[in-house]
């Protein structure tokens, strides 16, 4: 119960990742204010997870980032975490992927999150303190082939996360940042049938014998997240499987 009466808000809370960080937080104590763009998606994601509370806004828009915040504030008095974890992935080396897919990209991945911080960052600061965990990717630090948006959106949130941990330190806002490889997610699933290979075609290309499991992903969060971590900002923290990029 490393987090008892805390309040946690995560983005992207209907996607597999985003599910399984909420769910992580609530078995913890925390109140979990689970926020997506669809509304339907949003509050099914919220029944499925014990003492949170379904939050749908355009994180896209400055406005929409604001509004969440505004309202965990005037709803909770407090934000303790804030899990950027939405995020899209659009396929395609640079030829073939089109203006409004790149500006989107940096709209969700990277814009949001600066729009997040910068509006709960005061209410942590007047607290003393708060924990930041952002969701990059093993991708943005090791680059695979076919993937450049995602690929540099993912290396900017690992940027945004070092330069936000040392401009804010000496307030106790610690940042941190998972990295993942790949993890079996709704996303990946899709991405696998439009490939042609398999599951179990990833799992061979990985070390440990399998690809990652939301849940995993989750555990490190909380951890980077709770007191244990209290000496930990600015951290990058991959989770792989020991699998290079693919």
């Amino acid at each position: 119960m490393r987090f008892q009466d805390k309040v946690v808000i995560v983005t992207g809370g209907a996607g597999g990742i985003g599910q399984a960080i909420a769910k992580r937080f609530s078995a913890e104590g925390a109140r979990v204010v689970i926020t997506d763009l669809d509304v339907e998606r949003t509050e099914a994601a919220a029944a499925a997870v014990p003492g949170s509370r379904a939050l749908a806004s355009d994180i896209a828009t400055a406005e929409g980032c604001r509004a969440i915040v505004d309202d965990v504030i005037a709803t909770e008095g407090r934000i303790d975490v804030l899990c950027n974890n939405a995020g899209i992935n659009r396929r395609g080396d640079l030829l073939s992927l089109t203006p409004d897919n790149w500006q989107l990209s940096f709209s969700v991945n990277v814009d949001a999150m600066f729009h997040l911080c910068q509006a709960a960052l005061p209410h942590m600061i007047a607290a003393g303190g708060g924990a930041i965990v952002n969701t990059a990717s093993q991708w943005g630090l090791h680059p695979a082939p076919g993937h450049i948006a995602y690929n540099v959106t993912k290396a900017a949130v690992a940027s945004f996360t070092q330069n936000l941990a040392r401009d804010y330190a000496a307030q106790k806002i610690r940042v941190n940042a998972v990295c993942p490889g790949e993890i079996h997610t709704p996303m990946l699933e899709a991405g696998v049938r439009k490939s042609g290979r398999t599951i179990a075609d990833l799992d061979r290309l990985v070390p440990f014998g399998r690809i990652g499991k939301p849940e995993e992903v989750a555990a490190v969060v909380a951890f980077l997240a709770s007191d244990e971590a209290a000496f930990m900002c600015g951290s990058l923290v991959e989770i792989t499987g020991a699998q290079a990029v693919a």
